[in-house]
């Protein structure tokens, strides 16, 4: 029993050790600018990055993030694990991600390194969401709306396009945790205070 757990414990573990490497902080501090969380909205994300790093860095930023999500996955995949296994570790890149073991557990909403874990997960599940933010974004130019609503429609999603039951609550947990991450953006959106991108 020990041996079969095993593996599946050390995946979910180097995934979290993976999502807490936060490109934004460390990127920022090798190219000389302050840390991410002091600045902005103090979130470390590529679109914080974006407001005193520029475009390039804030990209980079993105790649990286949405790297995290889906490497380990992709890791587990390879190993054979099953899809409970696969879902369960892009929960554990995320988790890092939001509470990064190397930064003080003081991490990102979680927004891109969740799409890339959907992305190794279900590709059609992150296509579908993905697509959710794109519309919502021409739509409205409000990235933490988009980012509310795609995260909102996923688990509805994930019960056409996933077939697990434990994948698709696992979904259903990182949505709510990723609108937990967006409360400040929701207080926000319903005062109509929230700042589009440009």
């Amino acid at each position: 029993m020990l041996e079969t757990i095993a593996l599946p414990i050390a995946v979910l573990v180097a995934a979290y050790l993976i999502g807490s490497l936060s490109s934004a902080i460390i990127l920022c501090r090798l190219a000389g600018l302050p840390d991410p969380r002091s600045q902005g909205s103090g979130n470390p994300g590529a679109t914080n990055v974006l407001r005193f790093g520029g475009k390039k860095l804030a990209a980079l930023v993105l790649v990286i993030d949405v790297l995290k999500g889906i490497l380990p996955v992709v890791i587990a995949r390879l190993l054979e694990l099953d899809l409970t296994w696969l879902a369960a570790t892009a929960f554990a890149a995320f988790l890092g991600h939001l509470y990064p073991l190397f930064f003080g557990f003081k991490g990102g909403k979680g927004v891109a390194t969740a799409l890339g874990g959907f992305l190794a997960l279900s590709p059609v599940l992150a296509g579908a969401a993905l697509l959710t933010w794109l519309l919502v974004f021409v739509g409205t130019r409000i990235s933490s709306l988009s980012a509310i609503l795609a995260a909102s429609l996923t688990p509805v999603y994930s019960l056409w396009l996933i077939d697990n039951t434990d994948a698709r609550w696992i979904v259903l947990v990182m949505a709510a945790m990723l609108l937990a991450r967006h409360h400040g953006n929701i207080k926000r959106l319903l005062a109509g205070e929230e700042s589009k991108s440009k």
